[in-house]
């Protein structure tokens, strides 16, 4: 049994900074990461991630970050999506969040049949598909653990919270790694571009900054503002809605009260200096993006996917295969063929194989490339948040009691 050495909180951040940053650096100088969009943070947390199973490996040293500062990070990101929204993109974005529904429940469904095939060739129970399925996909790590205890119990199988915490970790890294090249075959293949070229940039500033935005003191301070009331107002109705029995991540409350900030804002003071699509709310989105990246790939354990050898190998190429498929193929044509169907598919790579934090710095790394998609940042989030969770209980419960 090797060592635990416990990372402060405080260490970890700045760890996270500095991966962020290495990635960064590395990107800069190695065209090929850019030509294929990869995120900077997942260039960096993926290095990092080696060099921490190098010492787990050699030295018998295994690292435990705390990871606190991180999760607080997704949530001023996702109060920052939030702050962002305006009432007519969310008009605009009806259809195509009917349609991202219905391909979600597809991909759930499809990943289940591969993650149980797979299984029973490989001698385990065809209910543990779910862990070589959505449950440790589309629904990650939280997901995979929170149904590894009901798989053990219907089938006995002996690890089953290990199986499923090694799916969801090879399937973040495979989700960080397919979204920009599936973009840049998408968008440079067919020669597309923004339906509204000179939109602001929702997340991250473009690669070529204009030197006149107006960033400052002052407009960091009223940005972090209206984050603040987002995230607070979001905690109290967190409370309301835990209290009404729903579970809800707190990143959803406050992303909803983002958006009703954000709105009430424009309609009851329209004159007042602005937040929404900033360059200032822009660059923090980016920073809280990027920087909860970094640490959860820098912290992934990958020594556990080595522990289940083929079976895991086999099964994670077809799931990575039928998503490269599924989104060129049947997203892609059905959200209407545009730059913006284009964003959308390298999020849901993301999204599909990994998590929704993926999913948008897959296509944060795309925007900053060829142009703002901001629709396509709401509708993928609302979809993740919202309906995944609800869906994806009912499949595997199905499954589960069969």
């Amino acid at each position: 049994m090797g060592t635990v050495v416990d990372i402060p909180e405080f260490l970890t951040a700045t760890l996270g900074f500095a991966v962020y940053l290495l990635g960064a650096e590395i990107n800069a100088r190695v065209a090929p990461l850019r030509s294929f969009n990869i995120p900077e943070p997942v260039t960096g947390g993926l290095l990092a991630s080696l060099v921490v199973l190098a010492l787990y490996l050699g030295f018998g040293i295994e690292l435990s970050f705390g990871l606190t500062a991180r999760d607080f990070l997704l949530v001023l990101f996702f109060a920052g999506i939030g702050l962002n929204a305006r009432l007519s993109d969310l008009i605009a974005g009806g259809k195509p969040l009917l349609l991202l529904l219905i391909l979600t429940l597809l991909t759930i469904v499809a990943q289940n049949v591969i993650g149980a095939a797979g299984a029973v060739m490989f001698g385990y129970p065809a209910q543990a598909g779910v862990l070589f399925g959505s449950a440790a996909l589309i629904g990650g790590h939280g997901t995979a653990i929170a149904w590894a205890p009901e798989v053990a119990d219907a089938t006995g199988l002996s690890g089953a919270t290990e199986l499923g915490a090694a799916v969801a970790t090879l399937g973040l890294v495979l989700a960080a790694l397919v979204g920009g090249p599936i973009a840049r075959l998408l968008i440079e293949g067919r020669e597309l571009s923004p339906e509204r070229p000179g939109e602001e940039h929702t997340v991250g500033l473009p690669n070529e900054v204009d030197q006149k935005s107006e960033i400052d003191h002052l407009t960091i301070m009223r940005v972090l503002l209206y984050l603040n009331l987002a995230i607070i107002s979001g905690a109290i109705l967190s409370e309301a809605i835990s209290a009404a029995g729903l579970k809800l991540p707190l990143f959803v409350p406050c992303l909803i009260m983002g958006i009703v900030i954000a709105n009430l804002r424009s309609m009851v003071a329209p004159n007042a200096k602005p937040v929404s699509r900033t360059p200032s709310l822009a660059l923090i989105s980016e920073f809280a993006l990027g920087a909860f990246l970094a640490m959860s790939l820098m912290s992934l354990q990958l020594w556990t996917i080595a522990e289940l050898g083929l079976a895991i190998a086999v099964i994670m190429t077809a799931q990575t295969l039928f998503a490269v498929v599924f989104v060129i193929w049947a997203l892609f044509p059905l959200m209407g063929s545009n730059y913006r169907a284009a964003v959308l598919a390298a999020g849901f790579g993301g999204f599909a194989l990994g998590a929704t934090p993926t999913a948008i710095a897959n296509m944060t790394a795309v925007t900053k490339r060829y142009g703002p998609s901001p629709i396509a940042f709401i509708v993928l989030p609302l979809v993740s948040a919202f309906f995944v969770d609800i869906a994806n209980a009912i499949v595997i419960q199905t499954i589960v009691n069969f």
